[in-house]
Protein backbone atom coordinates (compact mmCIF):
# COMPACT_ATOMS: atom_id res chain seq x y z
CA UNK A 1 0.00 0.00 0.00
CA UNK A 2 1.36 3.60 -0.76
CA UNK A 3 0.60 6.26 1.49
CA UNK A 4 1.29 10.02 -0.25
CA UNK A 5 1.42 12.83 2.39
CA UNK A 6 1.13 15.88 1.35
CA UNK A 7 2.98 18.71 4.29
CA UNK A 8 4.95 21.91 4.63
CA UNK A 9 8.30 21.56 6.63
CA UNK A 10 7.48 24.80 8.55
CA UNK A 11 3.40 23.47 9.21
CA UNK A 12 3.48 22.77 13.15
CA UNK A 13 0.11 20.29 12.68
CA UNK A 14 2.30 18.48 9.70
CA UNK A 15 5.04 17.53 12.21
CA UNK A 16 2.28 16.55 14.80
CA UNK A 17 0.06 14.88 11.94
CA UNK A 18 3.23 12.60 11.08
CA UNK A 19 3.91 11.35 14.46
CA UNK A 20 0.34 10.18 14.82
CA UNK A 21 0.12 8.77 11.46
CA UNK A 22 3.97 6.91 13.13
CA UNK A 23 1.72 5.88 15.44
CA UNK A 24 -0.57 4.19 13.81
CA UNK A 25 1.54 2.55 11.27
CA UNK A 26 3.64 1.09 14.43
CA UNK A 27 0.17 -1.00 15.55
CA UNK A 28 -0.72 -1.79 11.82
CA UNK A 29 -0.44 -5.37 10.48
CA UNK A 30 0.90 -4.86 7.26
CA UNK A 31 3.65 -1.92 8.28
CA UNK A 32 5.95 -3.73 6.39
CA UNK A 33 4.13 -3.51 3.02
CA UNK A 34 3.60 0.21 3.33
CA UNK A 35 5.12 2.84 1.32
CA UNK A 36 5.48 6.36 2.54
CA UNK A 37 6.26 9.53 -0.46
CA UNK A 38 6.15 12.83 1.16
CA UNK A 39 4.94 15.32 -1.64
CA UNK A 40 5.21 18.99 -1.41
CA UNK A 41 2.85 21.87 -0.42
CA UNK A 42 3.59 25.24 0.60
CA UNK A 43 1.93 27.09 2.81
CA UNK A 44 2.39 30.27 0.70
CA UNK A 45 4.40 29.51 -2.16
CA UNK A 46 4.73 33.63 -3.17
CA UNK A 47 6.89 34.42 -0.48
CA UNK A 48 9.83 35.85 -1.61
CA UNK A 49 12.54 33.45 -1.13
CA UNK A 50 15.65 34.56 0.78
CA UNK A 51 13.21 36.65 3.22
CA UNK A 52 12.16 35.12 6.61
CA UNK A 53 9.50 37.00 8.91
CA UNK A 54 9.40 36.19 13.10
CA UNK A 55 6.39 33.62 12.83
CA UNK A 56 4.27 35.61 15.36
CA UNK A 57 4.38 38.40 13.44
CA UNK A 58 3.31 36.69 10.67
CA UNK A 59 0.35 35.10 12.22
CA UNK A 60 -1.09 38.47 13.79
CA UNK A 61 -0.84 39.84 9.84
CA UNK A 62 -2.61 36.47 8.92
CA UNK A 63 -5.44 36.21 11.73
CA UNK A 64 -5.80 40.08 12.13
CA UNK A 65 -4.90 39.41 16.33
CA UNK A 66 -2.58 41.29 18.02
CA UNK A 67 0.84 40.05 18.43
CA UNK A 68 0.29 39.05 22.47
CA UNK A 69 -2.63 36.93 21.22
CA UNK A 70 0.08 35.04 18.35
CA UNK A 71 2.48 34.70 20.68
CA UNK A 72 -0.33 32.89 22.76
CA UNK A 73 -1.89 30.68 20.41
CA UNK A 74 2.28 29.74 19.69
CA UNK A 75 2.76 28.73 23.48
CA UNK A 76 -1.05 26.54 22.67
CA UNK A 77 0.67 24.69 19.33
CA UNK A 78 3.61 24.22 22.03
CA UNK A 79 1.50 22.51 24.15
CA UNK A 80 -0.24 20.12 21.85
CA UNK A 81 2.91 18.97 20.17
CA UNK A 82 4.28 18.02 23.75
CA UNK A 83 0.78 15.80 24.35
CA UNK A 84 2.29 13.70 21.37
CA UNK A 85 6.29 13.41 22.82
CA UNK A 86 7.37 16.63 20.27
CA UNK A 87 9.84 19.98 21.50
CA UNK A 88 8.61 22.49 20.16
CA UNK A 89 10.16 25.96 20.69
CA UNK A 90 8.40 28.53 18.87
CA UNK A 91 9.00 31.71 20.40
CA UNK A 92 11.26 34.14 17.84
CA UNK A 93 10.74 31.01 15.00
CA UNK A 94 10.71 32.19 11.32
CA UNK A 95 8.70 31.69 8.31
CA UNK A 96 9.77 32.24 4.61
CA UNK A 97 10.03 30.01 1.21
CA UNK A 98 10.22 26.45 1.27
CA UNK A 99 10.89 25.38 -2.17
CA UNK A 100 14.11 24.64 -1.68
CA UNK A 101 13.65 22.23 1.28
CA UNK A 102 10.94 20.86 -0.70
CA UNK A 103 13.36 19.80 -3.45
CA UNK A 104 15.79 18.35 -1.16
CA UNK A 105 12.66 16.31 0.09
CA UNK A 106 12.37 14.89 -3.81
CA UNK A 107 16.21 13.96 -3.81
CA UNK A 108 16.15 12.34 -0.45
CA UNK A 109 13.24 9.99 -1.95
CA UNK A 110 15.58 9.19 -4.61
CA UNK A 111 18.27 8.77 -2.32
CA UNK A 112 16.42 6.72 -0.07
CA UNK A 113 16.36 8.84 2.72
CA UNK A 114 13.24 10.56 2.80
CA UNK A 115 11.30 9.85 5.90
CA UNK A 116 14.57 10.96 7.66
CA UNK A 117 15.44 13.97 6.08
CA UNK A 118 11.64 15.22 6.35
CA UNK A 119 12.38 14.05 10.36
CA UNK A 120 15.30 16.16 10.37
CA UNK A 121 13.97 19.36 8.81
CA UNK A 122 10.88 19.16 11.33
CA UNK A 123 13.32 19.28 14.20
CA UNK A 124 15.57 21.55 12.79
CA UNK A 125 12.86 24.30 12.81
CA UNK A 126 10.52 23.16 15.32
CA UNK A 127 12.86 22.15 18.14
CA UNK A 128 16.59 23.37 17.20
CA UNK A 129 15.14 26.64 16.06
CA UNK A 130 18.01 26.09 12.86
CA UNK A 131 17.29 27.45 9.56
CA UNK A 132 15.45 25.57 6.82
CA UNK A 133 15.52 28.39 4.21
CA UNK A 134 19.55 29.29 4.22
CA UNK A 135 20.78 26.86 2.25
CA UNK A 136 24.10 25.75 3.42
CA UNK A 137 21.42 25.43 7.08
CA UNK A 138 19.63 22.94 4.51
CA UNK A 139 22.49 20.98 3.04
CA UNK A 140 23.90 20.36 6.78
CA UNK A 141 20.44 19.50 8.37
CA UNK A 142 19.67 17.01 5.61
CA UNK A 143 23.44 15.74 5.37
CA UNK A 144 22.92 14.85 8.63
CA UNK A 145 20.35 13.05 8.24
CA UNK A 146 21.87 10.99 5.66
CA UNK A 147 21.37 13.23 2.21
CA UNK A 148 24.75 13.42 -0.12
CA UNK A 149 25.92 16.96 0.85
CA UNK A 150 27.28 17.37 -2.65
CA UNK A 151 24.20 16.57 -4.51
CA UNK A 152 22.44 18.48 -2.36
CA UNK A 153 24.26 21.10 -3.01
CA UNK A 154 23.89 20.36 -6.62
CA UNK A 155 20.33 20.23 -6.39
CA UNK A 156 20.01 23.63 -4.92
CA UNK A 157 22.54 25.44 -7.08
CA UNK A 158 20.12 24.07 -10.08
CA UNK A 159 17.07 24.31 -10.62
CA UNK A 160 16.31 20.53 -10.19
CA UNK A 161 12.71 18.68 -8.30
CA UNK A 162 11.33 22.76 -9.02
CA UNK A 163 8.84 21.52 -11.31
CA UNK A 164 8.25 18.11 -9.09
CA UNK A 165 7.66 20.83 -6.01
CA UNK A 166 5.00 22.69 -7.95
CA UNK A 167 3.44 18.82 -9.55
CA UNK A 168 2.86 18.40 -6.26
CA UNK A 169 1.14 21.37 -5.06
CA UNK A 170 -1.08 21.23 -8.48
CA UNK A 171 -1.88 17.79 -7.52
CA UNK A 172 -2.91 18.50 -4.01
CA UNK A 173 -5.15 21.33 -5.85
CA UNK A 174 -6.84 18.49 -7.70
CA UNK A 175 -7.33 15.84 -4.40
CA UNK A 176 -9.24 19.02 -2.62
CA UNK A 177 -6.74 19.26 0.04
CA UNK A 178 -6.72 23.20 0.92
CA UNK A 179 -4.05 22.26 3.77
CA UNK A 180 -1.86 20.01 5.37
CA UNK A 181 -1.15 17.65 6.58
CA UNK A 182 -3.17 15.90 4.19
CA UNK A 183 -2.90 11.48 3.75
CA UNK A 184 -3.59 9.91 0.52
CA UNK A 185 -3.49 6.14 1.22
CA UNK A 186 -3.75 3.92 -2.08
CA UNK A 187 -5.76 6.81 -3.92
CA UNK A 188 -8.53 5.69 -2.08
CA UNK A 189 -8.70 7.33 1.12
CA UNK A 190 -7.66 11.08 1.97
CA UNK A 191 -7.46 11.78 5.56
CA UNK A 192 -7.17 15.43 5.98
CA UNK A 193 -5.42 17.00 8.96
CA UNK A 194 -3.39 16.02 12.16
CA UNK A 195 -5.52 13.15 13.43
CA UNK A 196 -5.86 11.11 15.91
CA UNK A 197 -3.89 7.77 15.91
CA UNK A 198 -7.29 5.69 16.12
CA UNK A 199 -8.45 7.69 13.17
CA UNK A 200 -5.23 6.99 11.02
CA UNK A 201 -5.15 2.98 11.72
CA UNK A 202 -8.98 2.72 10.67
CA UNK A 203 -7.90 4.10 7.63
CA UNK A 204 -5.34 2.09 6.82
CA UNK A 205 -7.47 -0.86 8.14
CA UNK A 206 -10.03 0.49 5.95
CA UNK A 207 -7.86 0.51 2.57
CA UNK A 208 -5.87 -2.15 3.25
CA UNK A 209 -9.05 -4.14 2.83
CA UNK A 210 -10.98 -2.44 0.31
CA UNK A 211 -7.48 -3.41 -2.23
CA UNK A 212 -7.85 -6.77 -1.34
Amino acid sequence: MRVEIWSDVICPWCYIGKRQFERALGGFEHRDQVEIAYRAFQLDPSYPAGRTEDVADMLSTKYGMTREQAVQMNQQMEERAAGVGLEYHLEGGQVGNTADAHRLVHLAGEQGVQDGVVEALYKAHFTDRRSVFDRDSLVEVAAEAGLDAAAARDVLASGKFTAEVEADQREAQRLGATGVPFFVLDRRYGVSGAQPAEAFAQALDRAWNDAR
